[in-house]
């Protein structure tokens, strides 16, 4: 009995030495899995949170003294100043710039990358406008150096996220731009200028047109549709490089209607930013052309598009069917404000 007695404890030590082998694997193994778990739910929330699109420019009406201008405001502060204030919204906004991330939750947002990218375009056509038209008074004058450096950052790609990271070349075209403004205001000296001209307004708003034509195309084809060749209408002689059928359905691919969807919203959510500004830089020119309220009209129906989604998702019902289709919606708002457009550029052409 006293040797069975020891014969059991030992099994018994052997059992606990085992247990005790095993104790630190296990463990280990279920704080990895719930510190995993932790994470996917915090970058859940954190996902939900970042996105939310922002809101207008907060004190829109005092860009100017955000600038730290006000005093010595000229022709193009307020255009200068919401062009800065649009790009560093877009790389400060709730979670950062998000476009290239490469962790959750950042890169699961796609809808926030297309948002950030309708953003980036309007940024890119305005910051050539700017260097090639607004700043130089014929087409023979030298351009700014600080609009041409700040170009050429805007344009970097869009997704870059180490050396250099695309958020400090950005920042970097906002100081060129800061830098430019500062410029403007400085009444010793003339090397920046901002021509309010008829001419450079249409310039800006015929590239604006071409956009706006582009994104209600391809919200539009979101239920597809038979489509004539008109490439080549209107001019018997014209010819292409390449032969294209004479009738096509144009789609777009289903997993990406909400990326065009969202990217029409960050292109119109700065568009009708720039647009308020231009009325304050460009009003005399406006006002010789009594086209100040087309400005406004144009504005009016572009704050539609900045509506609050009550839909977990970007719908695509059919046209006249049950289910809404919000890009229809979308493309509805986008074509009037194109034709919109295209009315004002006839207004400034007239004497």
């Amino acid at each position: 009995m006293k040797w069975k007695f020891w014969q059991s404890t030992d099994s018994d030590l052997e059992q606990a030495e085992v247990t005790e082998g095993e104790n630190p694997k296990s463990s280990i193994l279920r704080v990895t899995t719930a510190l995993i778990g932790l994470y996917l739910v915090a970058a859940i929330i954190i996902g939900v949170i970042w996105s939310r699109e922002p809101a207008g420019l907060d004190g829109f009406k005092d860009l100017e003294q955000q600038s730290g201008l006000a005093q010595n405001a000229v022709t193009g502060t307020t255009t200068t100043a919401t062009f800065i204030a649009v790009a560093d919204k877009m790389l400060n906004k709730s979670g950062g710039y998000l476009s290239n991330d490469i962790f959750p939750p950042g890169v699961w947002l796609d809808n926030m990358h297309n948002w950030e990218f309708g953003v980036l375009t309007l940024l890119r056509d305005t910051a050539r406008v700017y260097r090639n038209d607004i700043s130089r008074s014929q087409s023979q004058s030298a351009e700014n150096k600080n609009l041409a450096e700040a170009e050429g950052k805007f344009f970097f790609k869009n997704d870059s996220w180490f050396l250099p990271s695309t958020e400090n070349t950005y920042a970097e075209g906002i100081d060129f731009f800061k830098t430019y403004q500062q410029q403007l205001a400085n009444n010793q000296n003339n090397e920046a200028q901002f021509y309010a001209r008829a001419d450079n307004l249409q310039q800006w708003l015929a590239t604006t047109e071409t956009r706006l034509g582009s994104l209600s195309q391809r919200l539009s084809a979101s239920v597809g549709k038979r489509q004539l060749n008109t490439d080549l209408a209107g001019d018997s002689s014209a010819s292409q490089s390449t032969n294209a059928p004479k009738d096509q359905l144009v789609q777009t691919p289903w997993l990406e209607i909400d990326d065009v969807f969202y990217e029409a919203r960050g292109f119109t959510w700065a568009l009708i930013h720039l647009l308020k500004a231009v009325e304050t830089d460009f009003g005399d020119v406006l006002d010789k052309k009594a086209a100040r309220v087309s400005l406004r009209q144009i504005i009016r129906e572009l704050e539609p598009t900045q509506q609050t989604l009550w839909s977990p998702m970007v719908l695509n019902g059919d046209g006249f069917g049950i289910v809404a289709n919000h890009s229809l919606i979308m493309a509805s708002h986008i074509s009037r404000t194109n034709a919109a457009i295209t009315d004002l550029r006839a207004l400034l052409t007239q004497g």
